[in-house]
Parts: C-alpha cells; structure tokens; sequence
C-alpha cells in the first residue's frame, strides 16, 4: 500500500485508501467504523470485497449477506449493494475495470492536501 495515498471519506463513518491501480483493476482498502453505513448504490465495475476484520452487513439486490473476517463477496458490474457495519470493520475491494470515479477524487486530495512538515 502507498502511504502516501490519502484517505477520503465515503460516506458517514467510512473512508477509503487506494492501494494501487493497474490498466484493467484497481484495489482499495476501506475502514467502516461500527455503524457506518453506505447506501444502495451500483456501479459498471465488477468489485470484490473481502473482509479483514470486523463484520458487516451487505444488501445485495434487496437481500442481507453478512460477512465476517475472512469471507470474500463478488459482485457483477451494476448490482445494487449497500453496506452497513456490525462492529469496526476493514475491507479490501477490488475493481475491475478501474474506478475512475475514485481516481479523479485521489488526485482532487493530492492538489488539495497541505504540505507535509518539513522535518
């Protein structure tokens, strides 16, 4: 992971953290704090969740799946999900093609943060 990337909230009491990116995927790490919900949503990228620690609840299509540390969850390009977390949780998704949604917002954060101190 690239220190250097920064992190940027998502929605209420989740943020996310590009990990890397290539021409056809992309890879982030994204902390849920206990409660944070993500609303519905779709998108055209195939995405795969896995989860680190903690649990969370997804909504796929209508229906909940929770998943715990461990336990990974595909999802085919413009599938409605949503998340909402059970505990403190810690999740790597990947993306395939890339978000470029999540790029331009990377870049937005790197034109905009301050300075790192001098030291």
């Amino acid at each position: 992971m690239n220190p250097e990337q920064p992190w940027i909230q998502i929605a209420p009491g989740i943020r996310r953290q590009t990990i890397t990116t290539g021409a056809t995927m992309y890879q982030m790490r994204a902390q849920l704090d206990a409660g944070g919900l993500l609303p519905e949503h779709q998108h055209p990228q195939d995405q795969i969740t896995h989860v680190i620690k903690g649990r969370v609840r997804m909504m796929v299509n209508g229906e909940p799946r929770e998943l715990s540390a461990g336990e990974s969850l595909y999802l085919p390009g413009n599938t409605p999900h949503g998340a909402q977390a059970i505990e403190d949780t810690s999740v790597i998704d990947t993306f395939s093609p890339p978000r470029a949604d999540y790029l331009a917002a990377d870049a937005e954060a790197h034109r905009t943060a301050p300075p790192a101190p001098a030291g």
